[in-house]
């Protein structure tokens, strides 16, 4: 069905909700890890509006993350006698609301309640699982404790809820070991488990360029066995063969279900965003601006000490996510752009591109260079103040005297001294730095051996222009002094050709931001907005091929994607973003909760 024809008289209605508990059980329940967390807080407000407070969300206790995401409170309905159930049973139970849009009950579980019985416990799983289950790993060990807690509640909630029945819905296997146990007590609930990215899928695809291709002719317990997760596999494939609905995020990954976990998906739950979140109707177009001016401050610290360019034929590309070079695509993409470079270089362009590559891997430090100059510029800012001040008031004095002013004797011996002293410091004869930070493995880092094998090292004549930050942006950055979304709303192309994707937040949070952004056919939204819209790249989305093609196709295509890009006039730049900005809200998840729904419907009517 296509987004431009929806109605919602199509949708699957959710279950009896006055008689019925929901109950979302999550590892990043207020605890900011990576896409889930995006997914159970984003669409917080719709459950909340179809289940009220039969809607619960229920996580482990992360202490830092919740003093700051959530307010304790007692209740005392059904939820709050599992509650106090739990805590008679000595585990640190913790009830109240999650301080996200919608606030959503949330019951969080503490992990260190059971450090005592990790040994008894282990062994229960590894029978009651068929598993072998490794000792010292501190992160399985957490996983089953998580997991025997939520049984734990699930059950006592169960019997405290006679009047209601119990739907409990998984998210990952981190929360789901304790799905076969509840199937085989016979528990009254119901179950929904979704995985957002098989464990093995993630692995496989780091190590194998043509995976979805071998896809058939893997061998899946060889394969676990080689990476070192059979447990966590195994863990992932018994939630899947034993809840009552198996689901995931996109058809890409339906696929990779069927073949690494032996179910074929009942439903799947695409992924949307709280998209009122991004909203600043007709002001994106002027916050655009003031972010594009912020970002060449940044880009005046960084290059202008070795060379100057011109920023407003400068065009900001910027790419980000969680560092895995392959599978985010970052390998082609540094590919492309040196390709890119070449055109630009050979076209004569008065364009120059700065690329912003955003992740995060192991460092000592921002570079020297980096701060120093970025401290530097902020020092001409102190200067350029004062000084514009200090003309401003003697300007208007002859102005209003009727002399002809002459600036130069306006400005103070002080500030000229001191403008002095900072041009001679800001010079440098070295080429401004690939990479902002000092690495802990330089030697060894992926991106910056690609960024070497495709030599763009940032020389006056290059066109396009690397920044690897290796670092997340916030505010606090001495550099950029941005949030990452103020960072997206400055830039003017988001680049996601992703080889593994099963979703893929970063393009819809670039769009929904109004600025354009490239995704491929090998990520679940790529391929799902593909379908829902004909010509999607006149709304700001544009699709690298890279099923059954080799990198080479895929460097080509998007080569011509950003060239193209680059030779768009600010007028159809801005026409562009306006259509991304409209694109997006196809994406909020009013439009489509009604998956959840369907699948929710499912569990409880079976």
């Amino acid at each position: 069905m296509s987004l431009d024809t929806f109605n919602r008289d199509q949708l699957f209605m959710a279950p009896q909700v006055n008689d019925t508990i929901l109950v979302e059980i999550g590892w990043e329940v207020c605890n900011q890890v990576g896409g889930i967390y995006t997914v159970l807080r984003s669409k917080a407000v719709e459950m909340v509006q179809r289940w009220g407070d039969n809607y619960c969300l229920l996580g482990p206790l992360n202490k830092d993350e919740a003093q700051i995401e959530f307010a304790e409170e007692e209740a005392d309905d059904e939820i709050g006698a599992a509650v106090a159930k739990l805590r008679e049973a000595g585990i640190d139970v913790r009830h109240g609301r999650w301080l996200v849009s919608g606030k959503p009950r949330a019951v969080l579980l503490n992990l260190d309640s059971l450090n005592g019985s990790m040994v008894k416990l282990r062994k229960k799983y590894g029978n009651r699982l068929n598993l072998t289950l490794p000792k010292n790993d501190e992160l399985l060990d957490d996983v089953i404790a998580f997991c025997e807690e939520n049984r734990l509640f699930l059950e006592a909630l169960a019997q405290e809820s006679s009047k209601k029945r119990v739907l409990a819905h998984f998210h990952e296997w981190m929360s789901a070991a304790s799905v076969p146990l509840l199937k085989s007590s016979e528990w009254s609930g119901r179950t929904v488990f979704t995985t957002h990215a098989t464990i093995l899928g993630r692995y496989l695809a780091m190590h194998d360029p043509d995976f979805y291709a071998n896809l058939k002719s893997i061998d899946v317990t060889q394969a676990a066995e080689q990476f070192g997760i059979e447990a966590q596999h195994g863990i992932e494939t018994l939630a899947a063969k034993h809840a009552d609905v198996f689901s995931t995020v996109s058809a890409i990954t339906g696929k990779e279900c069927t073949h690494l976990l032996g179910r074929r998906a009942d439903v799947l739950l695409p992924n949307g965003l709280n998209v009122k979140r991004f909203l600043v109707l007709h002001e994106f177009q002027t916050r655009h601006t003031q972010m594009k001016e912020r970002i060449h401050d940044f880009t005046m610290g960084y290059f202008f000490p070795s060379y100057s360019f011109e920023l407003d034929q400068t065009l900001y590309f910027f790419s980000s996510g969680r560092f895995e070079p392959r599978n985010k695509g970052m390998d082609i993409t540094l590919a492309a752009l040196k390709q890119l470079n070449e055109g630009l270089v050979e076209a004569k362009s008065r364009k120059t591109v700065v690329f912003l590559l955003i992740t995060r891997q192991p460092t000592n430090n921002l570079s020297k260079g980096s701060l120093h100059y970025a401290t530097m510029f902020r020092e001409f800012r102190v200067i350029a103040r004062n000084v514009t001040e200090e003309i401003r008031k003697h300007l208007i004095e002859e102005l209003a005297a009727g002399r002809q002013p002459d600036l130069n004797s306006m400005i103070p011996e002080y500030w000229r001294l001191r403008i002095k002293r900072a041009q001679h410091a800001w010079k440098r004869d070295w080429l401004p730095p690939v990479v902002t930070h000092d690495m802990v493995d330089d030697a060894g880092d992926p991106v910056l051996n690609k960024i070497r094998e495709v030599e763009l090292f940032n020389n006056a004549h290059d066109k396009v222009k690397i920044v690897y930050h290796p670092d997340f942006v916030n505010s606090a950055s001495p550099l950029f002094g941005l949030d990452y979304d103020e960072l997206i709303r400055g830039c003017h192309l988001g680049i996601f050709p992703s080889s593994y994707e099963p979703w893929g937040y970063t393009p819809l949070e670039t769009l929904a931001s109004g600025i354009p952004a490239v995704s491929s056919d090998l990520a679940g939204f790529g391929a799902f907005a593909a379908e829902m819209r004909e010509n999607h790249e006149l709304a700001g989305l544009y699709l690298v091929k890279r099923r059954d093609r080799s990198d080479e196709q895929a460097i080509d295509q998007l080569t011509r994607i950003m060239m193209n890009f680059c030779e768009q006039d600010r007028r159809r730049r801005i026409a562009q973003r306006n259509r991304a900005e409209a694109f997006s809200q196809h994406f909020d998840w009013n439009r489509l909760i009604h998956h959840y729904d369907e699948a929710h419907t499912r569990a409880m009517s079976d």
